[in-house]
C-alpha cells in the first residue's frame, strides 16, 4: 500500500489523502492531490512531466518539482541549486509522514485489503492535522493547558 498526501506547504496541513496499492505510480493520482487553488506544486523527480496534468486541474499553479537527472546527461550546477531550494519546501511537507509513521507508529499496514487500512491513513492524516495545531489549539483553551 502507498499513501500519497497533498499538504499545504505554509502551514502543513493535509488536505487530500489518497491510498492506493503498492503498483500504483506516484504520478497517476497527483490530479486526486490537488485541490485547484494552488500557488505552487512541489514534488519529487516521479512527478516530472506532469506540467499539463498540473495545467488542468490548477490553472494559476506553478511547477515546482525536482529536476531529474538522465542518462548521459548530468544535471547542471543551477539545476542542484534549485533542487536544494525546492528540497527545503519539500522538507516540511515530509513532515507529515515523520508523525504518522514515528509518532503514531504507522509504519506497517495492519489490516488485510486496502478499504481498512485507507480508513486507518485518513483517520492518522486528521490526527497528523491535530497534531500539528496542538499548541496552538491548546493556547486558544488556557483550562486545558
Amino acid at each position: 500500500m502507498k499513501a500519497h498526501i497533498g499538504v499545504d506547504s505554509q502551514s502543513r496541513l493535509i488536505h487530500s489523502v489518497v491510498a492506493t496499492s503498492a503498483n500504483v505510480h506516484d504520478s497517476q493520482v497527483l490530479p486526486q492531490l490537488l485541490h485547484g487553488n494552488e500557488q505552487r506544486v512541489y514534488g519529487d523527480s516521479a512527478y516530472v512531466g506532469q506540467g499539463e496534468a498540473i495545467a488542468q486541474k490548477a490553472p494559476t499553479a506553478k511547477d515546482f518539482t525536482q529536476a531529474r537527472a538522465f542518462r548521459n546527461r548530468a544535471l547542471s550546477e543551477l539545476d542542484i541549486a534549485r533542487n536544494k531550494t525546492k528540497s527545503k519546501v519539500r522538507a516540511r511537507v515530509e513532515h507529515a509522514f515523520l508523525v504518522i509513521k514515528k509518532i503514531f507508529g504507522w509504519d506497517k499496514v495492519r489490516y488485510k485489503g486496502l478499504a481498512k487500512n485507507a480508513h486507518q491513513l485518513y483517520v492518522l492524516c486528521a490526527l497528523t492535522n491535530l497534531y500539528h495545531f496542538r499548541h496552538t489549539l491548546l493556547k486558544q483553551h488556557p483550562s486545558c493547558a
